[in-house]
């Protein structure tokens, strides 16, 4: 674990990429062989799942250290994060005080005697899952006091399933293809799919093997960048395809081995979702694969996303669910044709082959998705303004001679999203942020007027400078008026236009509407709080956009 450890500190402490990139080419060099597995797996999104909850983790450190509920609380409150709070409040033993923050300095060097590896905790939590309370407690408690407070904070952000590292896949591929001398895209390939860390080597994972052996295992999306620049620094309209930006789930849809496999974008292996597929299974060759957007759709419309969000989460997906939130497949490309990986192909030879496919298959929820037809960009122009007409986010714009590649890249694919939603309103709550945020107010709920009331509707916690969250902090510090926990209750002065991509009915909300994506778009000093926006005016925007 102190590898692992000192692994995340110098990642979380470094705004340099090529810092990074070293840090993590260094580690795969000289790791342990079963935790390098880990870590590809940790920073691909395979997190273990959460064997104790918040509240089990605060009893037994109150009872370790001996401290009372309350205080534990105020504490948790000022550091703002339950993983290092634990992990300040355990006292260091004195063989390795010398790193005692998670957070601060700490001595480099080889693991610590008694110590174990990174491999050992995340398969214990894995066996632990079902334990009997009193089993996961002494293991936990045991852990605690073995483990430094560095080591200890990443302990508790493994065990509670809240582990995060500011490090993007495509950082940690290059960093292995420096190391295993692969090009970089092979191994984003061979790292995808559906893999157990437990029981996979580090050769045996990064071999063609792995490809050979798992028919599940999808091709790494191929993502695209906001436009840059204004459409004419893109040349020639022939040149370009335009299709519809959708509001949905992308997903792959494979057929290998007489089998039919469904991943989201995330790498969630989600085939059990959408049983509506599983006539693909039979009707589809062996060594297809789709890539395209799951959407509700019904009656040859796409509907608001807040359908599908009804969907998403549920372990069982009943008869009701299929009902109310039917889906669709808008099918974007082809990656995969007899087997053979035809991503190399220009986009316009793959949509020929998709086109075949879609076709010849006539199911109604399966769609390609539509080409947006145009002769100049000013006329591409004029249809983006119907996005929000059909529930779509703006368009895609992609160059017709362009391979499908690996990742997020900028040139052959872009993103041209239609402007979002913006509301006036003013912010009544405040809370503490975490990380590096955990000592300033940044989580705020905004509200709206209805009558001489405030109609609480939304939160948000991005979109300022830093410069401007310390401001708001010191206001919220000034202003405050109640406090609940971690909550405080502020002067109704501070006025902020909120951007959303989208309005929804809410029945959870007192508002009655849900928006999606908001954020901060801006500090509006230049208004007073008795000119921001109504619930009407939310009211309206739903009927408008809220399809």
């Amino acid at each position: 674990m102190y590898s692992f450890a000192q692994l995340i500190y110098k990642l979380s402490n470094s705004t340099k990429t090529n810092e990074k990139l070293q840090a993590l080419v260094e580690y795969f060099l000289h790791g342990d062989e079963k935790d390098k597995v880990w870590v590809i797996a940790l920073f691909s999104g395979r997190r273990p799942r959460r064997t104790v909850s918040g509240t089990q983790l605060t009893v037994w450190c109150t009872e370790l250290v001996n401290l009372p509920i309350w205080l534990f609380q105020e504490c948790y409150h000022t550091v703002g994060d339950l993983s290092e709070t634990i992990a300040l409040l355990i006292p260091e033993k004195s063989s390795y005080a010398s790193n005692s923050s998670p957070t601060g300095g700490g001595r480099e060097g080889a693991s610590r005697e008694g110590a174990h590896p990174l491999h050992y905790y995340v398969e214990k939590f894995q066996q632990l899952e079902k334990a009997a309370e009193e089993e996961k407690k002494a293991f936990i408690l045991q852990s605690w006091q073995e483990l430094n407070s560095r080591e200890r904070f990443v302990f508790n952000k493994l065990l509670s399933g809240t582990f995060r590292v500011g490090v993007s896949q495509k950082l940690m591929v290059n960093a292995l293809a420096k190391t295993v001398k692969l090009d970089p895209n092979v191994i984003a390939h061979r790292i995808s799919g559906h893999w157990d860390p437990a029981t996979t080597t580090f050769t045996a994972l990064l071999s063609e093997q792995s490809i050979q052996t798992d028919h599940s295992k999808p091709y790494p999306f191929y993502l695209a960048y906001a436009l840059e620049g204004t459409l004419h620094d893109l040349g020639e309209p022939a040149d370009w395809q335009a299709e519809w930006k959708w509001d949905g789930i992308r997903g792959q849809v494979i057929k290998r081995n007489d089998q039919l496999f469904v991943w989201s974008r995330g790498e969630d292996l989600i085939t059990e979702k959408f049983p509506e597929y599983a006539i693909l299974q039979n009707r589809l060759q062996n060594g297809t694969v789709i890539d395209g957007e799951i959407l509700p759709y019904k009656d040859g419309l796409v509907l608001n996303f807040n359908v599908l969000q009804t969907r998403i989460g549920r372990k069982n997906i009943t008869k009701k669910n299929l009902q109310e939130a039917p889906v669709g497949l808008f099918a974007y490309d082809l990656l995969e044709l007899n087997g053979e990986d035809i991503r190399h192909l220009a986009l316009t030879e793959r949509r020929a082959e998709l086109e075949k496919l879609v076709t010849s298959l006539q199911l109604p929820w399966l769609q390609l998705s539509p080409v947006v037809a145009f002769r100049s960009w000013d006329e591409l122009t004029s249809q983006r303004g119907q996005s929000r007409n059909i529930n779509s986010e703006g368009l895609m714009l992609k160059r017709k001679s362009s391979a499908y590649l690996v990742g997020r890249r900028r040139g052959d694919w872009w993103k041209w999203k239609i402007d979002p939603l913006t509301i006036d309103a003013v912010m009544v709550y405040a809370q503490k942020g975490a990380g590096r945020r955990s000592n300033l107010y940044t989580d705020y709920t905004f509200a709206v007027k209805d009558g001489d009331k405030l109609v609480p509707f939304t939160k948000a916690y991005s979109g300022l400078t830093d410069k401007e969250f310390a401001q708001v902090d010191a206001f919220v510090k000034r202003n405050s008026l109640e406090k609940f926990g971690p909550v405080r209750t502020v002067k109704p002065e501070l006025v902020f236009e909120i951007a959303f991509e989208g309005i929804a009915a809410s029945n959870r909300h007192k508002s009655g509407v849900a928006l999606r994506f908001p954020r901060i778009s801006r500090w509006r000093t230049d208004k007073p709080p008795d000119e921001i926006n109504t619930l009407e005016d939310l009211k309206k925007m739903l009927e408008l956009y809220g399809k």
